[in-house]
C-alpha cells in the first residue's frame, strides 16, 4: 500500500503521477515511465501518466506522488492509503482512429470522446491525434456535438434570469483588455454578466491574470453567483468554475501545436458560455493581419460558424468586427494592462483612447441585448455610465465583493526602450512578434513585467525615437526579451 503525496509541480491540465524507482509494493518495470495509470482510495479515483523516479528526494519508497492539479482533482488528505493498477486504454480511442481515417462522428461517440478527455483517461498523445484528425474535417454537427458534449461533462450555471449577457473577444491582440470595462458598464446598467475568463497560455496575459492584480479571481460558483445577483456582474477565473474542463484540457495540446481551426474555436468557446449559462453573447472579432482572424473571408465563415451553434444551443449571438491591425492601449503584460483599465474607468487623462472607444463600443453593443433600450441608444448609454463614474464605482463593489487584492505588484523595474531604426509614420504593429516579446520578459508570470507602448499605428517617428519600453523583474527573462527585439522589433517604419 502507498501513501499519498502532493508534489508541488503544475502540470497544466495533465494528471502528472511520481512513483520510486525503489518501490518495494510495484516494481517499477511493471509501470513504465509515461504509462496511464489508474490511482484510488477511499472511493475516489483519477486517471495519471506515470512518472518512475530514481531520485528518492522527491518520493520516498512508500509514497506516491501527485502533481499539483492531480493532488487537487482527486480530493483526498496527504498521507491516505492510495493504490496503483495500470489504466485500461479507453474504449472511445477507436473512434479516434476512425477520425483520423476521415469518418464523420455521431453525436453519442463524440460524448464518449469528450468524457474520457475529461477524466483524464487520454495521453496528449492521443488528445493530440484527436484534436489534428478534427483539424483535418468536421462537419458543422460535428461541431455543435462536440461543442454539447463538452459543455455536459463539467458544471452548468443555472440563472434564474431571463436575461445573462456576456461578450467574449477572439484574440490574437495584445492589451485588449475590454473585458474589464465592459463588465462595470453593464453591471451598472443592471443587466447580469457572470465573466469567466481564462489564463494566459500562449499570450502575455488573459483576463483573469489581470483582473488578479485588483482582486481575488478564484472565486468558487456559489460565491460567483452570490456576487452576480448582489452586484450583477464578476471577472473570475474559469478554471474555477469548472465549466467545460474538456476544453481546458484540450486547450494545453491545441496552443503548442498551434491548433486553432474555426471548428474548435467556436466549441472552445461557445461550450464555456452555454456552460455558463449565458443567454446572450456578444463575440469580438479583431480583424489584422498578425491576429488570429486575418482576412473579411475569414471572418465572414467563422461569423456564420458562430451564428449556426449558438441558434442551435439558444444562444442569441452577435458578432462585431474590430481592428486588429495593432495592440490595444499602451500596456502589455498583467500589471500594465491593470494601470490602463483604471485611467478608463477613473475617466483619467492617461486613459488610452483606443481602448476606451473600444470599450464604449462593445459595451454599447451588450447593452442593447437589454429590451427596455431602444436600439442605437446602447453606445451613448454606455459613454454615460463610464464618464459619469458609474462604471468605477461598479467595478469597486465587484473588487470588493471577489475580495481585495493583499499582493501589491508592481511595474517590472528593469527597463529599455527600443527605438525605431528610422525615421517615418508608423504602418503596422506585428501583434504576435509584439506579444511574444512581452512573454519572454515575464509576462504574465511575472506580472509586473511586459511591454508600455510608446507609439501606435499612423503615429510619426524620428530615428532613434523609443517605440515601447520592456518591463522586466528578472535578468534572464529581460536578456530574452531584449535579444529578441533587436532582432526583429515588430515596427513597420515607412
Amino acid at each position: 500500500m502507498l501513501h499519498l503525496k502532493r508534489i508541488g509541480i503544475q502540470t497544466y491540465g495533465e494528471n502528472v503521477a511520481f512513483l520510486s524507482a525503489k518501490c518495494p509494493h510495484y516494481k517499477a518495470e511493471s509501470f513504465r515511465n509515461l504509462y496511464r495509470v489508474e490511482i484510488a482510495g477511499l472511493g475516489r479515483r483519477i486517471m495519471c501518466t506515470l512518472n518512475i523516479v530514481e531520485n528518492g528526494d522527491l518520493i520516498d519508497e512508500h509514497s506516491l506522488g501527485l502533481s499539483s492539479p492531480a493532488f487537487d482533482d482527486l480530493g483526498l488528505p496527504a498521507g491516505t492509503p492510495i493504490t496503483l493498477n495500470l489504466a485500461a486504454p479507453p474504449r472511445s480511442l477507436d473512434a479516434v482512429r476512425q477520425k483520423i481515417n476521415g469518418a464523420e462522428l455521431t453525436p453519442d461517440v463524440i460524448g464518449h470522446i469528450v468524457e474520457d478527455i475529461a477524466a483524464h483517461r487520454y495521453s496528449k498523445i492521443e488528445i493530440a491525434a484527436f484534436l489534428v484528425a478534427c483539424a483535418a474535417f468536421m462537419t458543422e454537427t460535428e461541431v455543435l456535438a462536440l461543442t454539447r458534449a463538452m459543455a455536459s461533462v463539467g458544471q452548468r450555471l443555472i440563472w434564474d434570469m431571463p436575461i445573462v449577457v456576456d461578450k467574449h473577444c477572439i484574440g490574437g491582440v495584445p492589451g485588449n483588455r475590454t473585458s474589464m470595462i465592459v463588465v462595470p458598464i453593464v453591471a451598472a446598467h443592471g443587466l447580469p454578466i457572470p465573466k469567466t475568463s481564462s489564463r494566459a497560455i500562449t499570450s502575455p496575459a488573459g483576463t483573469a491574470d489581470t483582473m488578479e492584480v485588483l482582486a481575488n479571481v478564484d472565486v468558487v460558483n456559489d460565491r460567483m453567483q452570490e456576487i452576480v445577483r448582489a452586484e450583477k456582474g464578476c471577472l473570475v477565473w474559469g478554471g474555477r468554475a469548472n465549466l467545460s474542463p474538456a476544453d481546458d484540457i484540450m486547450i494545453t495540446i491545441e496552443r503548442p501545436l498551434g491548433i486553432d481551426t474555426p471548428e474548435q474555436m467556436v466549441a472552445s468557446i461557445l461550450s464555456k458560455k452555454y456552460a455558463a449559462g449565458s443567454t446572450h453573447l456578444l463575440i469580438d472579432m479583431p480583424i489584422g493581419p498578425s491576429a488570429k482572424v486575418r482576412t473579411q473571408e475569414q471572418a465572414l465563415r467563422l461569423r456564420k460558424l458562430f451564428e449556426f451553434i449558438g441558434g442551435e444551443l439558444g444562444i442569441v449571438m452577435k458578432i462585431v468586427t474590430t481592428d486588429g491591425r495593432q495592440p490595444v492601449g499602451r500596456g502589455i503584460g498583467p500589471v500594465l494592462e491593470a494601470r490602463d483599465v483604471l485611467h478608463v474607468l477613473r475617466n483619467e487623462k492617461e486613459a488610452p483612447p483606443d481602448l476606451k472607444e473600444r470599450a464604449v463600443f462593445l459595451a454599447g453593443h451588450v447593452l442593447e441585448f437589454d429590451p427596455s433600450l431602444t436600439g442605437g441608444t446602447g453606445q451613448r448609454r454606455a459613454r454615460e455610465l463610464l464618464e459619469s463614474g458609474a462604471a468605477w464605482d461598479a467595478m469597486q463593489r465587484i473588487i470588493a465583493a471577489q475580495g481585495v487584492q493583499q499582493t501589491r505588484f508592481e511595474i517590472g523595474p528593469i527597463t529599455r526602450e527600443i527605438y525605431a531604426g528610422a525615421s517615418g509614420v508608423v504602418h503596422s504593429i506585428d501583434c504576435y512578434r509584439i506579444a511574444r516579446i512581452a512573454r519572454l520578459a515575464g509576462a504574465p508570470l511575472t506580472k509586473g513585467s511586459g511591454i508600455d507602448l510608446l507609439k501606435k499605428v499612423g503615429e510619426s517617428v524620428v530615428q532613434g525615437e523609443p517605440l515601447y519600453r520592456i518591463h522586466a523583474t528578472l535578468d534572464a527573462d529581460f536578456a530574452f526579451a531584449t535579444d529578441m527585439a533587436k532582432q526583429d522589433y515588430g515596427f513597420i517604419i515607412k
